[in-house]
């Protein structure tokens, strides 16, 4: 049974101290951690050698990298950068990334594709806005996003994320049945079986178990709730629990 992918996302929190705080807490919470669960740690560039240097029972992750292995690219990291840091995935096309940062989908295309090429896998991050949610145009946006981010990229090495952009932070999360209804049609556009989808949208310790009783939902990239030990740590722990609704 493939593992379930359980992805904490810090964003641009913690500094060097506290990721190294957090991680001597976390790992007596976790350890020896379920044979069926992957935990990834993705942090802010200048906390990677220190979630390095503890990696095993989690690998390390970054929050984005560049296409480029060199250049005039300031403020970007190249993903030779990463593998040197020992890090195996990154999170590419984050609404955040896509919002703030003017990412569209070529650059995105072209991110996963020097993540492949540097044996990064890369967590695609797709999702619709609150607009288009009530417009009726949730699966042909994320359709439309699938087809131009995943031009020629190996879907053998990827991990996708659904993150419906208006559960980001606000505290409102996508209902369990609907999430799986979504990585559901994800999966099936992409036509790869195996493919590992995930769920993202203010994840946290009070709906975790519901969210991976879902029979489609390959585990969840965690925000605001990986910030803080136990609960992070309650969310790697979860206990799956069925629901209707």
């Amino acid at each position: 049974m493939a593992r379930k992918v359980l992805a904490g996302n810090w964003k641009m929190h913690k500094t060097r101290g506290e990721a190294r705080a957090f991680v001597e807490a976390f790992l007596p919470l976790i350890e020896p951690l379920a044979a069926d669960r992957l935990v990834i740690l993705c942090g802010p560039y200048t906390c990677l050698d220190i979630l390095s240097a503890n990696a095993g029972p989690y690998a390390v992750g970054a929050q984005n990298v560049h296409w480029e292995n060199s250049g005039a690219y300031t403020g970007e990291i190249a993903p030779v950068m990463l593998t040197e840091l020992g890090v195996l995935y990154a999170i590419v096309g984050h609404s955040e990334r896509r919002q703030y940062f003017n990412e569209t989908d070529a650059t995105v295309n072209r991110r996963l594709k020097a993540a492949q090429a540097h044996d990064l896998t890369p967590i695609l991050c797709v999702g619709e806005s609150e607009a288009l949610r009530l417009a009726g145009q949730t699966e042909s946006h994320i359709r439309f996003q699938l087809d131009h981010d995943l031009k020629d990229i190996d879907l053998d090495r990827l991990i996708v994320a659904y993150e419906p952009i208006w559960a980001i932070g606000t505290g409102k999360t996508c209902a369990p049945v609907e999430a799986n209804r979504i990585i559901g049609l994800i999966r099936e556009h992409v036509g790869q079986a195996n493919l590992p989808v995930l769920y993202g949208g203010s994840c946290n310790p009070g709906n975790i178990d519901a969210i991976m009783a879902q029979d489609k939902i390959d585990g969840v990239l965690v925000g605001g709730a990986s910030l803080e030990v136990q609960s992070f740590a309650r969310i790697v722990n979860f206990e799956a629990v069925a629901v209707t609704s």
